[in-house]
């Protein structure tokens, strides 16, 4: 068995992770996240470093984790799409959170957290996450396997 036969058996939620600095705002689609502490509680998720959320990510001090429906077309907007060539976020429902942290209306769930820390990880970063705000408005949230026919947009 291979690591990509391994991780290819796991199917683990996407998030939409959304960020705001310096007036500019953006958001991805992310499939590498988790909790990974109970005590605190503290969440990680990791932008790859060629993707337009990640630079406006590095000037946040707060982002907002979503957890997505399984209607595809959210996924698609935040995944297909790149965030310097297109604002995601016109004609959609949305509101400000902390910040000025854009936080989906039509997520199943979502929270914000404060950036504490990042890590190299290689081709993506890891932002150290300590929960602020959590809302929940109930379904089934969209998983990876769900979303493997998207080709990303942000540049190769």
């Amino acid at each position: 068995m291979s690591f990509d036969d391994f991780t290819a058996l796991v199917d683990s939620p996407v998030y939409v992770v959304t960020a705001s600095a310096d007036g500019q705002r953006a958001g991805c689609l992310v499939g590498f996240a988790g909790q990974c502490s109970l005590q605190p509680e503290r969440f990680v998720v990791w932008l790859s470093t060629a993707n337009h959320t990640y630079l406006v990510a590095r000037q946040a001090t707060v982002l907002a984790v979503h957890l997505l429906p399984q209607d595809h077309s959210l996924a698609e907007r935040f995944g297909a799409r790149c965030g310097a060539d297109a604002d995601k976020f016109d004609g959609l429902d949305w509101t400000e959170g902390p910040e000025g942290t854009p936080l989906l209306t039509d997520a199943v769930a979502r929270f914000t957290g404060q950036i504490l820390d990042r890590f190299d990880g290689g081709d993506h970063i890891g932002f150290l996450l300590a929960p602020l705000t959590v809302d929940a408005n109930g379904g089934t949230p969209l998983s990876l396997h769900q979303t493997l026919d998207i080709t990303a947009g942000h540049p190769a």
